[in-house]
């Protein structure tokens, strides 16, 4: 009992909860998914819109599937930006972009006055061993010695970086210093690669086949091998061979063998070696330290571009027509300048019919395929768990933002729209009473969540003052009835479209141009006083028109819900303690300046009335 008492003084000291019943804290998996599409699920077809596949045709999803029968389902769990970077800042630090800072794809630095320690860090001074596998997307730096230094967010961080180089990939993009031995006065940037089965690299680069003849046409020979689909834009001409994305097209190698299946087959390694070393690629790794609990997060990249599915997945999909999404150009009428800018940039109407399909059938074959890769590493964790007499909890992000497959004429991401903003959230455990098997949660969930969710599971006080800069609910409570309902979601990002903010409720979403410029610091009240038309406003009557198509911003029965939303979203994002942050350019953060709004305190209080 001495022994017991000693333990949780020292979890206390912590910040660590302490329950005699359970002192053992769970082992964590966070899994997390890129640029996938809510309705690639079908379980969550059936609980939003009560069919058993996509709205476009046949999805197949059995793993996730039986996670939800598993465990509990936020149905309504809504990204804070449709863009890789600042989505999954918000994830790692459980705070919204204008309380972090981080609106797109800058580099920034944990040395900043207001930046806290992120969820990684906050596990390890829990006393939990972090491990990363995959895919990370945040570009976190430190400041040491007045220089900008990379910073490590987990202990072991397994990244597809060198296991492109290692060819443990079908697909990659590097930097090449060299070529057949000889070194090169200026890289080639960002080369295209594909690994055949036998370990062999294939090229797509222009300047590669301008400065090296024996690659000469290497680049046409993978585009008809790999029947690649690359987004192209019609007024410029045909696709290329050195266009970019590439949209469909098969993988050069088996199931298994791709960058996401060696994610999968590695974390199998890192638990099978427990307390001690195993090797992935060229490099060695720590395994499993059973000693203490385990927080592990796999960044998968599918379906993220390059869509290359497996020939095995590709093949039995092609069996299948899919329901194109329509688009017809009268909605460019209507539809705010921002959002027609990322339509326009990533523009795919103009496909032919057979391209359409290719691009449907090949994303939802590669969101097949990586459902079999989460299923199989759920599986190994929760084995790895029982066998070791340990509790669990597993959290699976489908998509840190959706993907459009011609949706308002295009592909690609980086709108306030519902099919690029709305991914459900998965949360099974060995401790049913938290997060019961078969629960459907209808309440709105935001990706902040996710850091207090976790930090909560693995023993953290989030009353305590150090867990005070959390901007999100603990999910276990929101299942339980426990926190304050949502009214309405909110978010902003500045790619591509340049800087936009939404607020979402269940029967409205209206978007706005929140900032004049992307200059950080200058401005910061400019919504206040902008007119109407110079804000880029957007609404959506989402039970009338549930694929936001017809803007009504500008019709009059619909002024006084714009002009509550609208105040509602500029007091919260711009007015609410608001940070922007003046961080550097090219990745150099030493010269960071903080900014702050704070002209109404306490706007975000859940609650909005229309």
């Amino acid at each position: 009992m001495k022994n017991k008492l000693v333990f949780a003084l020292m979890l206390c000291i912590t910040g660590v909860k302490f329950n005699f019943a359970q002192e053992q804290q769970p082992n964590i998996l966070w899994v997390l998914t890129d640029d996938h599409r809510y309705d690639a699920i079908n379980a969550f077809n059936k609980m939003l819109h009560g069919r058993e596949h996509s709205e476009l045709g046949y999805v197949e999803s059995p793993q996730a599937d039986k996670l939800t029968e598993m465990g509990t389902t936020f149905i309504n769990t809504y990204c804070q930006a449709a863009g890789c970077a600042p989505s999954r800042t918000s994830m790692h630090s459980g705070r919204y972009p204008f309380r972090s800072g981080v609106y797109e794809f800058e580099y920034y630095n944990n040395n900043a006055e207001h930046c806290e320690p992120y969820l990684p860090e906050q596990m390890e001074s829990l006393g939990y061993q972090t491990v990363h596998i995959g895919k990370l997307g945040v570009r976190i730096k430190t400041i040491k010695n007045g220089k900008a230094v990379p910073h490590k967010l987990y202990q072991t961080d397994i990244s597809f970086k060198q296991l492109r180089k290692d060819g443990l990939t079908g697909w990659g993009k590097d930097w090449f210093y060299e070529m057949d031995g000889k070194k090169l006065d200026t890289p080639l940037k960002s080369m295209e690669f594909f690994v055949t089965e036998n370990g062999e690299f294939e090229y797509i680069s222009e300047r590669l086949e301008n400065e090296f003849p024996k690659y000469k046409g290497s680049a046409e020979k993978a585009m008809k091998k790999y029947e690649l689909l690359k987004l192209y834009n019609k007024k410029k001409g045909p696709q290329t061979p050195f266009s970019s994305p590439i949209l469909a097209g098969v993988s050069s190698r088996k199931a298994g063998k791709t960058r996401d299946g060696y994610y999968s087959s590695i974390f199998e390694d890192f638990l099978k070696n427990e307390n001690t070393k195993f090797k992935a690629g060229s490099r060695t790794f720590d395994g499993v330290d059973t000693s203490k609990p385990l927080f592990c997060h796999i960044g998968y990249d599918f379906p993220h571009t390059p869509v290359l599915p497996p020939a095995s997945y590709r093949d039995r999909f092609k069996k299948h027509t899919y329901k194109v999404p329509g688009f017809d150009k009268s909605e460019l009428k209507t539809m705010s300048a921002q959002q027609k800018k990322q339509v326009m940039s990533s523009y795919t109407d103009h496909f032919t019919d057979k391209e359409k399909q290719d691009m449907i059938q090949d994303y939802y074959a590669f969101c097949a395929y990586g459902d079999d890769l989460v299923g199989q590493a759920v599986d190994d964790f929760i084995a790895y768990s029982e066998k070791n007499k340990q509790p669990w909890m597993v959290m699976y992000v489908v998509g840190d933002h959706g993907w459009k497959l011609n949706d308002h004429g295009s592909v690609s991401k980086f709108t306030p729209w519902e099919i690029d903003t709305h991914n459900p959230i998965i949360v099974v455990s060995s401790d049913k009473k938290k997060f019961p098997a078969g629960k459907v949660v209808r309440d709105y969930t935001e990706f902040v969540d996710i850091a207090p969710t976790i930090l909560s599971a693995g023993g953290a006080d989030l009353k305590s003052e150090k867990f005070q800069y959390l901007d999100g609910l603990d999910m276990a409570d929101v299942a339980a009835g426990k926190s304050p309902k949502r009214d309405y979601i909110i978010g902003e990002a500045h790619a591509v479209t340049g800087p936009r903010a939404f607020i979402r409720t269940k029967d409205y979403v209206f978007s706005m141009q929140s900032r004049p410029n992307k200059t950080r610091g200058k401005d910061m009240e400019w919504a206040l006083n902008a007119s109407y038309e110079d804000l880029d406003s957007a609404l959506y009557d989402t039970k009338k028109d549930p694929h936001e198509v017809n803007n009504l911003a500008f019709n009059k029965k619909y002024q006084k819900i714009a002009e509550k939303m609208k105040k509602k979203l500029i007091n919260i994002v711009l007015g609410d303690n608001r940070v922007e942050v003046g961080w550097g350019k090219g990745g150099n953060v030493t010269g960071t300046k903080i900014y702050r709004s704070n002209f109404a305190p306490g706007a975000h209080d859940y609650k909005l009335k229309l």
